[in-house]
């Protein structure tokens, strides 16, 4: 096909207001390392919603592109550039990839920690009025620089799955890492019943937990959870005293072993610690909002519990992400997280719909029109 001198994209303009298709620029030429990428398909994420109302904001981020979870197409590939594992990277290969990291900060090179890079780049951060313009999901092609971490996507890996393993999938199992895992046997609560709620819901069941306890709401979610290895859940509707009660019954009085926040509300703070058992552990993944409530320090010491933040995920957190929806393709119904797929001109009604909690995870292909 003809390189594209230029490609549609939703673009948001300022926070709340409907996302406008306009025609972006699209680089001259594309540079050793980078490749373009004709998107086939971009899952809706949480932090897209935030973007989208305002809750997650800065100064001189606007106008730009929505969407970091997707999956594309290489139609022009700039010399060298290959994936994160080393492979060639050509004209016709199906890709996904993370932020680009600048490998010479003290989070790349001390730390060795990616996520630490003080210099990350998301694509959906980049302004759409600025070169290079297009390296997010929203749109007809999308311009992945070279620092861009790539990954060349099995066959087998749906285009839904391996979108949603650049972010929500690779967050998860990031969280479950810096817990230390789950013991088999053990009783693991997840706060939050949207996709990474469900998502952590089902990896804690697939991993060998005794009981997976749920917390969130509507109740459509909740059953939902169940479909994806809950064994109990918890409507938040009840209030928090009530939750943390019902919580405590269900675990035989003793609290939880694993407590996971997937939900960011103010009240998971407390309501954690108030969950978890003696020598638990409680992983902070969702709450990117507002200073949450304030939580008993004596009550942490008294239990001597484990708080552990965990930030989003790495290209390796990704790489897993993929390999846990390729061996784990046939156990849980993933599909019923999705959406059915609607084209560009619908994605802002769909970040509307999800924002209300209509739908799970909303699938934008631009192929559709």
């Amino acid at each position: 096909m003809t390189i594209p001198t230029s490609t549609r994209a939703a673009v948001l303009t300022a926070h709340g207001d409907d996302l406008t298709v306009q025609e972006l620029p699209l680089p001259a030429s594309v540079e050793p390392g980078a490749a373009l990428v004709r998107i086939h398909c971009t899952t809706l994420c949480g932090t897209d919603i935030e973007i989208w109302s305002g809750k997650m904001t800065f100064p001189g981020m606007l106008p730009m592109v929505l969407g970091h979870e997707m999956v594309g197409e290489i139609v022009a590939v700039g010399a060298g550039t290959r994936d994160a594992l080393g492979r060639d990277l050509a004209v016709g290969d199906r890709i996904g990839w993370s932020e680009s990291t600048c490998g010479e900060c003290f989070g790349c090179t001390v730390l060795r920690e990616p996520v630490a890079c003080s210099r990350r780049g998301y694509g959906f951060l980049q302004r759409s009025d600025v070169p290079p313009y297009a390296t997010a999901g929203l749109a007809d092609f999308a311009y992945v620089t070279p620092g861009a971490a790539k990954l060349l996507l099995p066959a087998e890996v749906k285009d839904t799955w391996a979108s949603m393993a650049g972010c929500a999938a690779k967050t998860v199992l990031r969280a479950f890492q810096r817990a230390g895992g789950v013991r088999p046997g053990s009783r693991v609560v997840v706060q939050g019943s949207g996709a990474l709620g469900i998502f952590a819901t089902a990896v804690a069941h697939l991993s060998g937990a005794g009981t997976v306890v749920t917390v969130g709401a509507p109740a459509e979610r909740l059953a939902a959870a169940r479909r994806f290895g809950a064994d109990e859940v918890v409507d938040i509707a009840r209030g928090s005293e009530a939750t943390v009660q019902r919580v405590l019954e269900l675990t035989d009085g003793q609290g939880a072993d694993l407590v996971l926040d997937l939900a960011g509300a103010p009240s998971v703070g407390p309501e954690a610690i108030a969950m978890a058992g003696q020598r638990g552990t409680f992983v902070v993944v969702g709450s990117t909002g507002p200073t949450g409530d304030p939580v008993s320090l004596s009550t942490i010491m008294g239990k001597e519990l484990t708080i552990v933040g965990s930030l989003n995920g790495d290209i390796g957190d990704y790489y897993r992400a993929i390999e846990f929806f390729r061996a784990f393709a046939d156990r849980l119904p993933w599909d019923e997280l999705f959406s059915e797929p609607v084209g560009l001109t619908q994605a802002s009604a769909k970040v509307a719909m999800m924002s209300a909690l209509g739908e799970i995870k909303a699938v934008i292909d631009p192929r559709i029109g």
